[in-house]
This record gives structure tokens, sequence and C-alpha cells, in this order.
């Protein structure tokens, strides 16, 4: 993905300390204190321009989210639309997903969403796919037990590499669509690439997976001979 330059971003960013929250680590374990609130933590990772995270923000107010973003040029985007409409459980970070236990605790994270991530479909770069094994690691550290992961993508490749990934690291499969745009899913909401991409023809792939409840592997480890 080429990105258009933005040299103005940085400075609309740090305009806005309350939506784009700079030196996220001071909050690890307290992000409750930043919502005002207890209620859940959903956070995605490759926000984009945070057409999904915005529309769930509006469809859950019982939920908080988290839109984490890479690059100035595109979380702006997000920031723009979280200017406009003013949700008080929506909060952006302009971070690395690679640093996610810096800004989170163990346990403070219920769900994670995966939206149309970069396929990397060369080998060579197999770990820099956000579905790979070091990542499904970092994931853990932050989730709650049994927490999901939500994963939509366009691409095959990444979604036939995603449930082998997935398999291997011993999560547990509850959903999954082939053709997403075409099954009974209710309440799906759309990003930016998703809408393109469908408005091409194109099938959109989603499955949403468990972590394995840590207790009940104590448990049977604790009763095997």
């Amino acid at each position: 993905m080429r990105l258009r330059n933005k040299p103005w971003a940085k400075d609309k960013i740090a305009a806005y300390p309350n939506y784009v929250i700079p030196n996220p680590e001071q909050y690890k374990g307290k992000w409750n204190e930043v919502f005002g609130n207890n209620h859940p933590i959903h956070i995605e990772i490759g926000t984009g321009k945070g057409q999904f995270i915005t529309g769930m923000a509006k469809a859950n107010p019982h939920i908080n989210y988290i839109g984490i973003e890479l690059y100035e040029s595109v979380i702006v985007s997000a920031l723009d639309k979280l200017i406009e409409n003013e949700l008080p459980n929506l909060r952006l970070l302009n971070v690395n997903a690679k640093d996610l236990p810096n800004f989170f605790a163990q346990g403070e994270v219920e769900r994670i969403y995966l939206n149309f991530s970069d396929p990397w479909p060369k080998k060579r770069h197999e770990k820099r796919r956000l579905t790979y094994q070091a990542f499904l690691e970092l994931y853990e550290q932050v989730l709650v037990d049994e927490g999901e992961i939500h994963f939509k993508t366009d691409n095959q490749g990444l979604f036939e590499y995603s449930l082998v990934s997935f398999s291997q690291y011993g999560l547990v499969l509850t959903y999954v669509s082939l053709d997403l745009h075409h099954s009974d899913f209710v309440g799906n909401i759309m990003t930016e690439y998703e809408e393109k991409f469908a408005a091409k023809g194109n099938r959109i792939y989603r499955c949403e997976v468990k972590y394995p409840s840590k207790k009940r592997c104590e448990n049977n480890e604790a009763v095997s001979p």
C-alpha cells in the first residue's frame, strides 16, 4: 500500500491527545480510568481510516474500543471521524502492534479485530503477517482467558494460511464464512477496503477464533498421569 504523505498529520494528532493517546504505556492496566468505566475493551489492529472501529463504537456503546494504526498519514483520517462523532467509547493509538504488551496488561483486552491486514504473500515475509505465530503469542499476553480474534480478509491465501496458523497454535474456531456478504451473518460493519473489494465482486472471508481456557488446560495437566 502506497501512502500519501501528509506532513501536517503529526501536528494534528498531537493537538488531540484525548483522542489519540500519547505515551499509552502509562495506561497499561488502567484503561478503565481512561474510559471512566469497566466495560469490556476491544481493539482493532491496523485500524486504517477508522470506518470499522467508528461504526462498532456507535453500534455498541457498552464496549470500549481502541484502534491501533502505525501510520500517521492514515490514522489522521480515523481521528477526523472521531472528532466528527465524539464517541466517548473510542480511542486511538499511533503505535506498532509489535509493542502491544507494553500498552495492555494480561487480561485487559477481551477481543482483537484483524481486518484486511497486509497479506505479505511472499514466503520470506511470513513473519510480518498479523496471524503469524509470534503475533498470536503477543495477543495472548493481553487477552482475557478464552479471548477472541475476529478476522476478515478478501485474500483467500491469507485466510487459508491464517486458519492453519490458528489451528497449529491451538485456537478454537467458533465461526467461519467463506462468503460473508452472501451469508446469514448479522451486524457486519464494513471497512473502507471491504466496501472497495466487495464492489468489485471479491469474496469476503471471515472467521472467529478463541484461545483455549488456561484454567481448563491447567486442570487437565493436573490430573494427567
